[in-house]
């Protein structure tokens, strides 16, 4: 059975008929926890959030199962203001899925799948990292199944609903490919 679901899991660009799907992750706490985003709190905005935030963005998908929308994934590449090529070699990887779908592979198996294409879209890409609360065992996990290499922990380093975090840093190197392949 849960070979079965991880066969049917796809990413794709989100859609604004993702809505009523996609509110099962943005507007849950349990979901929203461990991220800097507030969680949402109504259909209007989370239909905001697509339209404004998850369409536009160069490199987030919806996590399907038979194409309706359980989680998201995002790539998003460094640097910022007039030193972009600077630090254009690394970005940082962030997800997330319904409750409902914890524990089951899911977001191990959208990692490993983001990976693989996102060094394909990105051919200047050598380095993803994702920064993790330490609390947060269940995506350290994911990430470690998915190949990513824990760095270390950057103490007292970020704000995460209004409290100083310990973060965890992991990263997923180009030659680190073949390890998921």
């Amino acid at each position: 059975m849960a070979v079965d679901l991880l066969s049917r899991i796809t990413l794709r660009p989100f859609k604004l008929s993702d809505v009523d799907d996609f509110m099962l992750v943005a507007c849950d706490d349990r979901v929203t926890n461990f991220t800097r985003r507030k969680t949402l709190v109504s259909r209007e905005q989370t239909l905001s959030y697509i339209e404004d935030v998850l369409i536009p963005h160069p490199w987030t998908r919806s996590i399907c199962i038979d194409n309706q929308t359980i989680g998201f994934i995002s790539i998003s590449l460094a640097g910022s203001g007039d030193h972009d090529d600077d630090d254009r070699c690394r970005a940082e990887v962030g997800f997330g899925v319904a409750a409902n779908y914890w524990g089951k592979g899911i977001c191990t198996k959208a990692v490993k799948v983001a990976v693989s294409q996102v060094f394909k879209d990105i051919p200047y890409l050598v380095r993803l990292q994702a920064f993790v609360d330490t609390e947060n065992q269940a995506s350290q996990r994911v990430l470690e199944k998915a190949g990513f290499f824990r760095e270390g922990v950057l103490r007292k380093y970020s704000y995460i609903k209004g409290r100083v975090k310990d973060i965890a840093i992991f990263s997923f190197l180009l030659e680190d490919i073949a390890k998921i392949s």
